[in-house]
């Protein structure tokens, strides 16, 4: 029997339809069974207070256990390297972090392109790190350290928690725009690089605001500038780097990826659920607790933030001639 055409074209108009309505109502019913958080570092590390936070937010809401995985290793490469090989399920997502933007350029021989194999979910905390110094440091601002470093050139102790870590990154932008000399001292961690700050064996630091404050707030460091573009709200009469340097901007963040060709329902659905979190004035007050701000944004403009990371990243990592440990 021959179908009229009309009758034809509505058949197939249906048929056609069938696959992207099935999405669609799988992406609603998501999740159906636990997810599984992977992040890249130790538990108790700033990525992950930070994913438990998330983590317990989107189970509550989606009513399914988001787990939180750690996989420390290799600048936290190991655990984004399982997620990138995980299926494109939405049930193995990666907490993304800073060093991930970094990590490109400085290891030559990566398994995956962080770009290309985790897509972008959403992103949800950035936070400035603080330009610090001893005390002993005769300088209270930015432009009075410059001249003092350009007048002291190879004098100056500059204190990171890691040779390749985005604190002694961002130290290294400071050097490259302003041309000071100043010799790194990598330690294993901010902590031991705080300790040595505290005692003077160092004589400034690019560190975590949220290690640094008490000791700034008791005089014991002196706080010259914060690193991110805007001021941070935990230290609003301090300035930013770029106020005395246009166009500086470092900051530690973390967001959420997951496998490339993950369904765009299942990005979207995820990308809402941590946005209204963000929005939730208890989950923001616990990120500002911590000196982090709620870093809000649709998967496309955390895509755009990682590739622009990525390639300023990899200018410093080049001009500086860095290697990993």
């Amino acid at each position: 029997m021959k179908l009229p055409r009309r009758k034809f074209l509505q058949l197939a108009a249906g048929a056609a339809a069938l696959p992207a309505a099935s999405r669609f109502a799988w992406a609603q019913a998501y999740p159906v069974r636990p997810v599984r958080l992977i992040i890249g570092y130790p538990p108790g590390s700033g990525p992950d207070i930070n994913a438990r936070l998330i983590g317990q937010w989107l189970s509550e809401r989606l009513g399914q256990p988001f787990v939180i995985d750690n996989r420390p290793g290799a600048g936290s490469n190991i655990g984004t390297e399982a997620v990138v090989r995980a299926p494109a399920d939405g049930y193995t997502l990666l907490i993304a972090a800073s060093a991930n933007a970094s990590n490109a350029t400085l290891y030559d021989k990566l398994d995956f392109n962080f770009i290309r194999d985790i897509a972008p979910v959403a992103s949800f905390t950035r936070a400035p790190f603080v330009m610090e110094v001893h005390p002993s440091v005769p300088t209270k601002t930015v432009p009075e350290f410059i001249a003092y470093a350009k007048g002291n050139p190879g004098r100056i102790n500059m204190a990171s928690s890691g040779n390749g870590t985005v604190p002694h990154l961002s130290g290294e932008l400071f050097k490259m725009m302003t041309g000071v000399d100043m010799v790194h001292v990598p330690y294993r961690g901010g902590t031991a690089a705080l300790v040595d700050l505290l005692r003077g064996q160092v004589q400034v630091r690019f560190g975590s605001l949220t290690e640094s404050i008490q000791y700034i707030k008791d005089g014991k460091l002196r706080a010259l500038a914060v690193t991110t573009a805007s001021r941070s709200e935990v230290l609003p009469d301090i300035p930013t780097v770029g106020e005395f340097l246009p166009g500086y901007d470092a900051s530690a963040w973390t967001g959420v990826g997951a496998p490339r060709n993950t369904p765009a329902e299942i990005i979207e659905k995820l990308n809402r659920e941590i946005n209204a979190g963000l929005a939730d004035p208890k989950l923001k007050a616990r990120f500002t607790d911590q000196g982090l701000a709620a870093f809000v944004g649709s998967p496309a403009d955390f895509g755009k933030f990682i590739v622009d990371e990525t390639e300023k990243w990899a200018k410093v990592v080049r001009t500086a001639n860095i290697k990993p440990d």
